[in-house]
């Protein structure tokens, strides 16, 4: 057993996930903008499904400027939100909920990582979600910031968008969500 699970083995963590380029992958520079466009990352759904059994709450925060853009509604969000809790559920996995910041990124919303909003809100609706028993697993700069800021673990996935004077905010990094789970679940840790 690594140190992280032995942690994690002791109380009641949650899981903080970000969407694209994490569970979905990311499209470009563009935008997802229709459940036609989502395509689950190769071993996502088999992680999701190992990593339930490890934490008491999994949750997705996503920044989602495309409907502030005005290059989809939020009906399109909402939609792809569907299929992807309906993946989830067909593959044996579990995702609380998921929170959506549609705001601008120029409108610096409390909602958008990395502002604290969509973390808080799913302290609201889950009281027993401790940000220092909690892990947030993103591929870029603002998900490791956001994470950092509330004093969870991170983990970064891929390459990823972090400044090397930034890469203190990083505790892990993996080359998927997939080698992140089997890390956690199996102690494995591919090169």
């Amino acid at each position: 057993m690594n140190e992280l699970q032995r942690q994690i083995s002791r109380s009641n963590w949650s899981l903080f996930l970000d969407r694209d380029g994490v569970l979905n992958v990311r499209p470009g520079n563009g935008y997802v903008v229709s459940p036609q466009h989502f395509q689950w990352a190769e071993g996502s759904l088999e992680a999701l499904a190992g990593l339930k059994k490890m934490f008491r709450h999994i949750l997705v925060v996503t920044n989602q400027q495309g409907v502030g853009k005005g290059l989809m509604q939020a009906s399109d969000l909402e939609a792809i939100n569907r299929k992807m809790l309906s993946g989830i559920r067909e593959a044996g996995a579990h995702v609380d909920k998921i929170y959506s910041a549609t705001g601008l990124r120029k409108c610096d919303s409390f909602l958008r990582k990395p502002g604290p909003g969509m973390a808080l809100e799913a302290a609201e609706d889950f009281p027993g979600i401790c940000f220092t028993r909690s892990i947030m697993v993103g591929d870029t700069f603002t998900d490791m910031l956001f994470g950092s800021r509330l004093g969870m673990l991170t983990v970064l996935i891929g390459q990823g968008n972090v400044p090397s004077s930034y890469y203190h905010l990083v505790d892990y990094r993996f080359a998927s969500l997939r080698d992140f789970a089997n890390f956690m679940v199996k102690g494995i840790q591919n090169p």
